[in-house]
């Protein structure tokens, strides 16, 4: 009988050792690649890790990916591991195969941080670099209020008349959308895309290219948390509603599909998410992808523990005892303590998986 609860773990460390052993007892082909711009707090070295099940030539390929926001690897590397704990593996159809794709970013996992060892938030960075970036005014209004100078009550209340005022005048979901959708402004600041093309957005690509290049038919599960109903997975398509892969999305997932520029998601409308670079990789398969969304806390909870990260990185003392005590934070609004969310999220992901499954069979 598995321990769904005993497949999520504390620590990135841990959470990569559970995976390899997971993977290998599952008969998984295992490659891993070295982060050479980074070490864990530890200073233990830093991998992603992937694990290919099935035929070479398997027309259809599931893939599931943790990590894309490091700290949300809790949930995301919990999940896969369960999949394999239970034997999503040796249940695949014939024509199907499966990579697993671990820690895409495991500086943010290792270190609890939602960004990647350059500050720079993976789902804004997949973007065309040679291009103009989008622009984002809002996040120029409330630049200062997101990374004050301190971290006191004085410091943070005035940071929250400044966010009440640019709700007040334009919406509580413009104010989401100025402090997540994404900038490209501020590389202290958060939800930065980046000046360029990550190490984890090279190398997914060229994960791709190898692992995927003979598939037809690619369905795609990026775990996240940190948005919605406390242990709800939310299926959201962040891709536009006039997007070739939107209709089949649709037709996978049925209503239980949001859409952010469909107004139905409680995410922001966000560019340069990781996902597009697979259909960009493999422009002959048909790539659908779908990120599920795992509720945790409050929004404002929520955006509050990234701001204080983020200072505490640029600003803070990562030992003293404020660093500390926001750390554990951050862990906690991400992935929250205890069995019942954790047993939420492989429920939600055993669904989940077994709809992309049907999709890619056509059924």
């Amino acid at each position: 009988m598995v321990s769904i609860s005993e497949c999520f773990s504390e620590t990135y460390a841990e959470a990569r050792t559970k995976f390899c052993s997971a993977a290998a007892t599952a008969g998984g082909a295992i490659r891993s690649w070295l982060n050479p711009n980074a070490t864990g707090p530890s200073g233990e070295r830093l991998f992603l890790d992937t694990a290919r099940f099935g035929p070479a030539d398997a027309p259809n390929m599931l893939v599931l990916i943790s990590s894309t926001h490091g700290v949300e690897g809790h949930c995301g590397s919990g999940a896969q591991i369960a999949w394999l704990a239970t034997g999503g593996a040796a249940k695949l159809p014939k024509d199907t195969g499966a990579l697993v794709v671990h820690a895409i970013n495991p500086y943010g996992f290792a270190w609890t941080r939602r960004v990647n060892e350059d500050n720079v938030d993976l789902n804004r960075n997949f973007v065309d670099h040679d291009k103009a970036y989008p622009k984002n005014d809002g996040y120029l209004a409330i630049a200062d209020a997101v990374l004050p100078d301190s971290w006191t009550d004085e410091s943070k209340a005035a940071s929250e008349r400044a966010f009440a005022s640019y709700a007040q005048q334009h919406g509580a979901f413009a104010l989401q959308g100025a402090i997540s959708s994404g900038q490209y402004t501020h590389p202290d600041g958060i939800f930065f895309g980046g000046a360029k093309p990550t190490w984890s957005n090279r190398t997914i690509r060229t994960i791709a290219r190898e692992e995927l290049d003979r598939a037809r038919r690619v369905g795609i599960i990026d775990f996240h948390t940190g948005l919605g109903p406390f242990g709800h997975g939310e299926l959201i398509c962040a891709v536009p509603p006039t997007a070739k892969s939107f209709p089949r999305a649709k037709a996978w997932y049925g209503n239980e599909l949001t859409s952010p520029e469909g107004g139905t998601s409680t995410s922001a409308v966000v560019v340069g998410i990781m996902t597009d670079a697979f259909p960009q990789e493999l422009p002959d398969a048909e790539v659908t992808p779908v990120a599920i969304e795992y509720g945790t806390y409050s929004v404002p909870e929520v955006l509050n523990a990234v701001r204080a990260d983020n200072w505490l990185h640029h600003r803070g003392d990562l030992a003293s005892p404020l660093g500390r005590e926001l750390k554990a934070d951050m862990k906690e609004r991400f992935f929250p303590a205890g069995d019942k969310w954790r047993e939420m999220v492989w429920s939600r992901a055993d669904q989940t998986i077994g709809w992309a499954l049907e999709g890619l069979a056509g059924r």
